[in-house]
């Protein structure tokens, strides 16, 4: 799975908007939505927030969590625990990007909200990487990923499964009774 396909998941995540329109309810495979009425609130999924907003059909109201008070707490949280901790959502970044790009406007605080989580992202990267290689230089057999989201995930996921194949040859070219790196009949 590439970014692209992870942030497509991520648009799939529910937000608030405040249409300017009126439509009845909206049947859709994925669920019915609506009826949109000027000025009340409604649930829609990430990818159709943004099509109203580019057509200025709707104000995005930003999810709870992207508060600058709440994301910096988040940040000191993830600063001082040593394990990965809660993310207020499985696409944190991917909607934080999606949204400050084509919303900013409807945003308060939108570059601090920016700043904020792109330090959040930093500071569990750097985890990540420091897990990945103690759990290599250890030479661990498995490893618990609580915590992490799938954008995390794929960013370290070459490097950790080039790291273990490697470990896995050499593994098996020391097993005693194994010859020109077949592994040994158990």
């Amino acid at each position: 799975m590439d970014p692209t396909e992870v942030e497509f998941l991520a648009e799939k995540e529910v937000v608030k908007i405040i249409p300017n329109f009126s439509l009845d309810k909206v049947y859709l495979i994925g669920g019915d939505l609506g009826p949109f009425n000027p000025g009340l609130p409604v649930d829609v999924p990430v990818w159709l927030a943004l099509n109203f907003k580019q057509r200025q059909k709707c104000r995005i109201v930003p999810p709870e969590w992207m508060d600058v008070d709440k994301l910096e707490e988040m940040r000191d949280l993830e600063r001082r625990e040593d394990m990965f901790t809660p993310v207020p959502s499985p696409y944190y970044m991917e909607l934080t990007q999606l949204l400050l790009n084509h919303a900013s406007d409807n945003i308060p605080k939108a570059d601090e909200i920016r700043t904020v989580v792109k330090d959040i992202w930093d500071t569990r990267i750097a985890k990540l990487r420091l897990s990945a290689d103690s759990f290599i230089s250890q030479q661990e057999a498995y490893a618990k990923l609580d915590n992490l989201t799938l954008m995390e995930i794929n960013t370290i996921r070459t490097f950790l499964l080039d790291s273990l194949n490697c470990m896995y040859k050499l593994r098996s070219n020391l097993q005693p009774g194994s010859s020109k790196g077949q592994l040994p009949d158990y």
